[in-house]
């Protein structure tokens, strides 16, 4: 929590540098070559690549900027990933705002979701406070949606097996771009059935 209280007063009283006004018509051009993996309205069909439909455009930019800057450094910066970074290292700072505004634009698609394990409400609504896991719903909402000024992602509606993906990825910090590391310090209280249990409520939220 006191991380979660430091990122928020941190995002107060600092300016972020100006972004690129995207253009969703030309992003939806230029999202074609996303489309096998993220697809064409940015609700993916395969459950290992992200929902992009909806998310909200900073985010969608920071980590389109993440994946460059590690495809650029050798991965001393931003975030690795082989496929995305091959893929975003040619962008420039326009084509990552256009290809945003677009799948920004998008409606998410609800997941049907079936045998929904109650630690994961239990984990995502009220956290456990004896391991020292906080709630997922403090950053990222009731109802799974983020908030895009804080820059909290929508997680709702998402594929449980890219939400297990990733929490594992915190867990092991192969993924270290979360805002002042708070999604490492989270992940890494649970194990692999809070994982498995916290994918699945997750997906299920509308």
């Amino acid at each position: 929590m006191k991380k979660l209280a430091l990122a928020l007063s941190v995002l107060a009283t600092i300016s972020l540098p100006a972004m690129a006004e995207g253009n969703a018509e030309a992003g939806k051009t230029k999202a074609i070559v996303c489309s096998a993996c993220h697809g064409v309205d940015g609700n993916s069909m395969i459950d290992m690549y992200p929902k992009l439909a909806g998310q909200h455009v900073t985010y969608l930019e920071k980590q389109l900027h993440d994946f460059r800057s590690a495809a650029q450094t050798g991965g001393k910066e931003g975030r690795m990933d082989p496929i995305m970074g091959g893929m975003s290292v040619t962008l420039s700072d326009q084509d990552i705002a256009d290809i945003s505004a677009f799948y920004a634009s998008q409606e998410n698609k609800d997941i049907e979701v079936k045998d929904i394990p109650e630690l994961g409400a239990q984990l995502y609504t009220t956290g456990d406070s004896a391991r020292g896991i906080t709630a997922c719903i403090a950053c990222h909402g009731p109802e799974g949606k983020g908030t895009e000024l804080a820059g909290f992602p929508a997680i709702n509606s998402q594929h449980a097996n890219y939400i297990k993906i990733q929490l594992n990825k915190f867990h092991d910090t192969n993924r270290n771009n979360d805002l002042n590391g708070m999604m490492q310090d989270v992940a890494k209280k649970l194990n692999a059935a809070d994982i498995e249990a916290l994918s699945k409520y997750i997906s299920s939220l509308k």
